[in-house]
């Protein structure tokens, strides 16, 4: 690709377009959630305020990673169209990247493992009160962002995956804003621990965006969506379990 786009860039391109501020507007209309939506705008531009003073999480060491990471959620996606991926070994999955980008991309596994990489040893802390250390290692959001260029007005990323939830019959979705989506730490992770990426925690891909919890670690992602607004997607207000539950749409740690 020509002309990639720089973390720098896109970090300029939000201060000058005001994401801060604009990223918040999920959810206005609705009387009985104007309380849980103001405090989770507080909740995030408060992130924003302390993010440039703790650029990155704890990152841990080997010795420190759990015997024992519980997969929670879907353990592996029904239907033929997973079960066909997994017996091929992925080879006939293609990630595909499109929305508000210059350059559409559908990119294979292989391809996804030929790309700059990283390798992180965190801590997943879940909305269910459990937490296990994981060794991470995958292509860093913002590389594929630089590789599929968003547009100006391009303001969230959504993840759309394999994974059907069986309490409402719909994928499994969750987004993030541009600016968690270039934070180093922010990966599609292939491999886990050592090995490639069990199915019970995501194969073929998985996101880990170690500035948020649990649920905003979205599990067999297939599609990455670039938009300018989530109210066109689910019920609007960014993910899965915001829409199923109303859970907070920032769900930093």
């Amino acid at each position: 690709m020509t002309n990639p786009v720089s973390r720098r860039t896109l970090l300029g391109t939000l201060a000058s377009t005001g994401l801060v501020a604009a990223c918040t507007r999920l959810d206005q209309t609705a009387p009985a959630s104007v309380l849980l939506d103001l405090t989770d705008r507080f909740t995030l531009r408060m992130q924003r305020l302390l993010l440039a003073q703790r650029p990155l999480v704890r990152e841990l060491n080997i010795a420190d990673i759990s015997a024992h990471f519980p997969t929670n959620g879907t353990v592996a996606p029904k239907g033929d169209l997973y079960r066909k991926l997994v017996e091929n070994e992925f080879r006939d999955w293609r990630l595909r990247i499109d929305g508000l980008v210059d350059h559409p991309l559908a990119l294979s596994l292989a391809q996804i493992r030929t790309l700059p990489s990283r390798t992180q040893i965190t801590m997943h802390n879940c909305d269910e009160g459990w937490s296990a250390i994981g060794q991470w290692k995958g292509v860093p959001l913002a590389r594929l962002l630089d590789l599929c260029r968003p547009q100006m007005n391009a303001r969230y990323v959504v993840f759309h995956c394999l994974d059907t939830q069986e309490a409402d019959g719909n994928p499994y979705y969750e987004s993030i804003d541009l600016l968690d989506a270039v934070h180093p730490q922010t990966i599609l992770a292939y491999d886990m621990n050592g090995s490639t990426l069990p199915i019970g925690h995501g194969a073929p891909l998985r996101l880990r965006v170690e500035l948020q919890i649990g649920y905003k670690n979205a599990k067999y992602v297939d599609r990455i969506e670039v938009v300018d607004r989530l109210s066109a997607i689910g019920k609007g207000r960014g993910g899965w379990w915001e829409d199923f539950e109303r859970a907070p749409w920032y769900a930093g740690q």
